[in-house]
């Protein structure tokens, strides 16, 4: 990176799953950095979903590198999720034709019920010589049973991981929605699924979901029960492929509890 900017720059790793950010600062002006964002990157800063773009180059090697602005901020608190900003910014996000067209330029097809399946089954082939679970395969046959009545003919830009450490607050009271690596064009109820499940008390649910715009009906809530299921699978697998037992765990602990509210186990 310092061959990039110049040796009066200091940049630091900035943490994440991939280990491809960085932080970068000079006298009077700071950046964050990353390798191979996609292309999407652009028009989400277009809409203000992520900090502005400032510049892209591409390496000699194929790399391209991004430089965002680097705000000063906050993730969101998990309480802070009801609040009306949350919904309004993901219904923006949903409802933008202008993300669903770049994202379907880039390749990407609408994520079906039964594509989740079978990456989730094949998965586990693996993991069970390693760490097989009870829990998990009752998760499974849940998905199975329920995968043909949640088939949706709307589909969106989907974030795929709502978590709160995602949405920045930035000094300036601006709400922004960060990490788009595993962004999918899919049915609106898996981002709702995971966001409602982890962070909205029940009863709050027709209110939450009113402020993003939509009046629920009972398929709406069987496709999110079914999408915060096979998310949180999807999740327990992705930790424990990369050896990450613990945070594999405490995912486990909250498919549980989703598990239990709804009888599945």
């Amino acid at each position: 990176m310092e061959h990039i900017l110049g040796s009066n720059w200091t940049i630091t790793p900035a943490g994440g799953s991939t280990g491809e950010a960085y932080y970068a600062q000079t006298e009077g002006k700071r950046l964050f950095l990353k390798r191979n964002s996609s292309p999407f990157l652009a028009v989400l800063s277009a809409e203000g979903i992520v900090p502005k773009l400032v510049w892209t180059k591409r390496l000699e090697n194929g790399d391209v590198i991004t430089a965002q602005e680097w705000l000063e901020g906050r993730e969101l608190k998990p309480e802070e999720m009801k609040h009306r900003r949350v919904a309004n910014l993901l219904s923006k996000i949903h409802h933008s034709t202008e993300l669903l067209d770049m994202l379907m330029r880039l390749g990407k097809h609408p994520l079906t019920p039964d594509e989740v399946l079978k990456d989730i089954k094949e998965n586990q082939k693996v993991l069970d010589q390693v760490d097989p679970r009870i829990e998990i395969h009752q998760a499974i046959k849940f998905l199975e049973k329920h995968a043909n009545h949640v088939h949706h003919d709307v589909h969106v830009v989907c974030h795929c991981d709502t978590n709160h450490n995602n949405w920045l607050l930035s000094s300036k009271d601006q709400l922004y929605l960060i990490d788009w690596d595993n962004a999918m064009v899919a049915d609106p109820a898996l981002d709702l699924g995971m966001l409602l499940y982890n962070y909205i008390p029940e009863d709050h649910w027709n209110v939450w979901l009113k402020e993003y715009g939509i009046y629920p009906d009972s398929h709406m809530f069987e496709r999110m029960k079914w999408y915060s299921v096979s998310q949180a699978l999807a999740f327990i697998q992705w930790h424990q492929m990369r050896g990450e037992y613990d945070e594999a765990s405490i995912r486990t602990e909250k498919l549980k509890k989703i598990m239990k509210k709804h009888e599945i186990i």
